[in-house]
């Protein structure tokens, strides 16, 4: 997000100030009122609120985020197939980084004490037996909880699995209309693409603005969190921070820099030395949608062709999101560990299939994973009350990670153009 005269610091630095104003409040009120009755309980009701509407919005960009890239990506059936693929596979590996690393060190359970702590008092959220048992259905019953009865209904409860299913199905319906217009009996459809990309425009503008609402929400959660809890329950974030980054470097500076020489022909010092200023600009801007002038730069520089770098840069780039899917699974676990849930492989599916359908619906855009995170929390079958306190707790090393996630896009991207590239070599549409 830009600056302005408004809000003239950076989201990042603010969020930070948030943290430590929220610490302070908490620390020293605890929960006793501290302004005209008003205690840290109520920061963090009023700090609920924010997320509630980054969810109710989130959900309506990625609908309109994939229809955009339908009505504007010039892709035909072989590359968007060899795209999907290549992503695929890559995303994959993430996850399969991901699940084991949170699976053989299970950092949440040092953190299960404190979070029944934080949500004993929340007459809304529902028992652990019974969160277990709706997240216990068999693959059938989860199957037709994905086929909505109507269109408005994963609008409505947030199902964003539904949602981009149905994104992806009328997605592809507007593809083909498009390359057939002019043809007799098919419509024109240039009205529709126009009203799509303004809804989207106005989506990301508005959720750009609630977005800047985070620092209070998360000085109000902060607050609340510190109030009942104390300090001490952040003394544990080192390990979240520590396993989430591993996985991630894991992820991009191994598997990538070979999977760019042996698919791709690139050794890693071309690949990482070429790419650095690309990736530099990611960590920086948090965007890997900002940084696509530079990634295009960089990959001509490599020696990529200008058409596989423009797919997969821009075309792709709702698909190559890697560090934002492997951030939610793993964040998502981290909780459902630290709430005590034994979740089996069956749940654990549905996470990672949440991860990827949400990140992929809003890839690039700043502040992505934490916009997209309560969804995912859902998903996960985690109550509102877990969802609403993991925000403060993450909230404090959340920039670190999102810097990090960039990086991660932005190599991702500039891997997919690699192999595109190499692959139409060697197999020309």
């Amino acid at each position: 997000m830009h600056r302005n005269k408004l809000w003239p610091l950076p989201l990042s630095l603010r969020v930070v100030i948030a943290v430590t104003l929220g610490i302070s409040l908490g620390a020293w009120s605890g929960t006793r009122p501290f302004l005209w009755g008003l205690d840290t309980g109520h920061l963090g009701q009023l700090g609920l609120l924010v997320i509630r509407l980054l969810k109710a919005l989130a959900v309506p960009l990625i609908l309109f985020a994939i229809l955009d890239a339908f009505t504007h990506a010039p892709i035909t059936a072989k590359s968007g197939a060899r795209l999907v693929g290549i992503c695929l596979v890559n995303v994959s590996v993430a996850f399969a980084i991901g699940l084991t690393l949170m699976n053989s060190f299970e950092p949440g359970r040092a953190w299960q004490g404190h979070m029944e702590q934080l949500t004993a008092q929340v007459p809304s959220a529902p028992d652990k037996a019974k969160a277990a048992a709706d997240a216990s259905l068999d693959p059938l019953k989860n199957l037709s909880g994905y086929i909505p009865q109507s269109l408005v209904e994963p609008l409505v409860s947030n199902n964003v699995i539904s949602v981009v299913l149905i994104a992806l199905l009328f997605g592809a319906a507007l593809r083909w209309l498009k390359e057939r217009q002019g043809e007799t009996d098919v419509a024109d459809i240039r009205p529709l693409e126009n009203l799509i990309a303004a809804v989207y425009q106005i989506l990301v503008k508005a959720l750009g603005w609630v977005v800047q609402l985070v620092p209070y929400a998360v000085f109000g959660l902060v607050a609340q969190v510190v109030g009942k809890a104390g300090v001490g329950i952040f003394a544990q974030l080192a390990g979240f921070l520590g396993i989430i980054s591993l996985g991630l470097c894991l992820h991009a500076l191994v598997y990538y820099p070979l999977m760019a020489w042996l698919a791709g022909g690139k050794p890693p010092q071309v690949y990482l030395k070429q790419g650095a200023d690309a990736v530099l600009t990611g960590l920086s801007t948090n965007s890997s949608l900002a940084t696509i002038p530079i990634t295009l730069r960089c990959l001509d520089t490599m020696g990529v062709s200008a058409r596989s770098a423009r797919l997969a840069a821009c075309a792709g780039t709702n698909l190559n999101n890697d560090g934002v899917t492997l951030y939610e699974a793993m964040a998502a676990l981290f909780l459902a560990q630290a709430m005590g849930y034994a979740l089996g492989l069956e749940q654990q599916a549905v996470i990672v299939f949440s991860a990827l359908m949400a990140g992929a619906g809003i890839a690039g855009i700043p502040e992505a994973g934490l916009i997209v995170l309560p969804l995912v929390l859902s998903a996960a079958g985690l109550p509102e009350a877990v969802v609403a306190a993991a925000i403060p707790l993450i909230a404090p090393v959340d920039w670190i990670i999102a810097r990090i996630r960039s990086g991660v896009n932005v190599l991702s991207d500039m891997l997919v153009a690699i192999l595109l590239d190499a692959w139409e070599r060697r197999r020309p549409s």
